[in-house]
């Protein structure tokens, strides 16, 4: 499993959602090691890769990583439901390891964080539109959650996030800033910082649990980062799909 890194002003720079071209689901333009090296030049001092529903961390990113000063963290983004039939909805398994590709329902989910209590469960996006989203099973489901995701994908006059924030204050969950990165755009616009000397997976998910972290996030201008930006990376994992079928 992964090593530590030490950082000096006891403050660690953090993202734990993020995709690479190893995700099965996306078309991501740039490769795991050029993400860890992107991370690195904007002061990160550890990262989640949580690619979709497929355990991407091997020893050697997380060694490449290391060398880097970076703290790679094992995630994954996995699909799931109350049924198999039904497993859509997405969460995000942090401190994974690969048996987390298997779990598609929520008794899935806790039969998992049984064997594996140093697990960090969290939801992603919440309350946003379709059926990516938890909506009313995050709460339904809330003991299975460490913490709940404020995400990026927000405007003056297009927010989902309260509706996240507001059930994390109700059940005292840390609301964890992430860019969930597919492009770099706002990789350095929104992510958190947690006050902790050591970089360890142990130490990071402890203080997120206490309180001992910081958001940053930037609001976004719709049409341009939220329209245009976000829709050339979704046009672009569409036609990749398509291609992909005709391939198969």
């Amino acid at each position: 499993m992964p090593g530590y890194c030490i950082v000096e002003d006891m403050k660690i720079k953090i993202n734990l959602h993020f995709h690479t071209s190893d995700d099965p689901q996306d078309y991501i333009l740039y490769s795991t090691k050029e993400g860890i090296d992107k991370a690195v030049s904007l002061g990160f001092g550890a990262l989640a890769i949580t690619c979709h529903q497929k355990f991407a961390w091997t020893e050697e990113y997380a060694e490449y990583a290391k060398s880097k000063g970076l703290l790679f963290i094992p995630g994954i983004e996995i699909y799931i439901g109350e049924t198999r039939a039904d497993a859509h909805r997405h969460v995000l398994i942090l401190n994974a390891d690969m048996s987390a590709e298997k779990v598609r329902t929520f008794a899935e989910l806790s039969d998992y964080k049984k064997a594996h209590p140093e697990s960090f469960v969290m939801a992603p996006h919440p309350y946003f539109y379709g059926g990516m989203a938890l909506k009313e099973f995050l709460e339904k489901y809330i003991h299975l959650f460490d913490a709940i995701e404020q995400s990026w994908f927000y405007s003056e006059w297009f927010n989902r996030n309260p509706q996240g924030k507001a059930i994390a204050e109700k059940y005292k969950l840390p609301f964890v800033s992430t860019s969930d990165t597919h492009f770099f755009d706002f990789l350095d616009t929104n992510y958190c910082t947690v006050d902790e000397e050591n970089a360890t997976i142990d130490a990071i998910f402890a203080a997120l649990k206490a309180g001992r972290f910081e958001n940053a996030t930037s609001r976004r201008r719709f049409w341009k980062d939220m329209i245009w930006t976000q829709g050339k990376f979704t046009l672009r994992t569409f036609l990749w799909r398509m291609q992909s079928k005709k391939v198969a």
